[in-house]
């Protein structure tokens, strides 16, 4: 009687794995009832430029990064650089996008990491080394009181 238990035990964490897998590539968050329900999806992002590349960086949104975001259907919100020094005012970049949707969110980011454009661009950037050392991205909803959505 063991063996017999043992097969559908095994189907079973076997699924609750594979249900556990797809939950962490997915938004599993609760929504708030706070969320707006004709909210685009932002996305929030912060660089931490590597030991002093931050201009280099900053050139390279300026002259590259930014056309190919609009290329490929990101909105450009806007770009800020810390005024605090103890809070990353040499080596910090953060800027947020908007997008139509997540879904939105990652076609943009695929096409956009593919394109030769971009490809180019990187590459001749970064003959001198590397201008990132890391960067996060937080995804958003507008609140339904939030003057933008």
């Amino acid at each position: 009687m063991k063996t017999s238990l043992c097969l559908p035990l095994a189907s079973l964490l076997l699924a609750a794995g594979l249900l556990v897998s797809f939950a962490a590539e997915t938004d599993t968050a609760p929504v708030s009832p706070s969320v707006a329900k004709d909210s685009r999806c932002f996305e929030l992002r912060t660089y931490h430029a590597a030991p002093g590349k931050l201009e280099a960086l900053n050139a390279r949104f300026r002259d590259h990064t930014c056309a190919l975001f609009k290329k490929h259907g990101m909105e450009i919100i806007g770009f800020w650089i810390p005024t605090d020094k103890d809070k990353g005012a040499e080596s910090t970049l953060i800027y947020i996008l908007a997008h139509k949707s997540r879904e939105e969110a990652k076609k943009s980011w695929d096409a956009f990491g593919k394109d030769p454009e971009w490809k180019k661009a990187q590459a001749a950037s970064e003959a001198n080394g590397k201008l990132v050392d890391k960067a996060e991205s937080v995804f958003m909803s507008a609140t339904d009181y939030s003057p933008m959505k």
